[in-house]
């Protein structure tokens, strides 16, 4: 995993998403790590693949004043480990998992879920698929 790599991406979906103007704050991290910010955030026991911690509840209604407005999106948290597991169950080369689990909490942060029903489940499964698509098309360059 490279920085720059992993920065261009991020800005592909972003951009692609309508949020290439927020910031999102992304931390890769250990199955301890992140079994503890699980425990304390979620309150479950043990690592998790991808934690989400959203700015904004897009669920509520608009109740935040414009003068504290941010551009920060959120934070997506990865368990290195966990990914590396899933990536040898799977047979998905391990830079894919971690592309999907980034897609997955940047979802999540946008307020899309995937525990309400089976109809938004699949929803979200689309648009994962579909932004890792686009990660694996060639960027075609901006014309002046």
């Amino acid at each position: 995993m490279k920085k720059r790599g992993i920065r261009a991406k991020l800005e592909r979906v972003l951009s692609d998403l309508g949020c290439h103007d927020r910031e999102l704050s992304v931390l890769f991290t250990d199955d301890r790590r992140i079994a503890q910010l699980n425990a304390r955030y979620r309150g479950k026991e043990g690592p998790t693949n991808v934690l989400s911690f959203p700015m904004f509840d897009f669920s509520a209604p608009a109740e935040k004043p414009a003068e504290i407005e941010t551009s920060l999106l959120g934070d997506v948290v990865i368990s290195v480990d966990t990914a590396q597991r899933e990536a040898e169950e799977s047979g998905e080369p391990f830079e894919q998992t971690v592309d999907r689990l980034l897609i997955h909490g940047i979802l999540h942060l946008l307020g899309h879920d995937h525990v309400d029903s089976e109809e938004q489940a699949v929803m979200m499964e689309r648009e994962e698929e579909r932004l890792l698509a686009l990660l694996e098309m060639p960027k075609v360059p901006k014309k002046s």
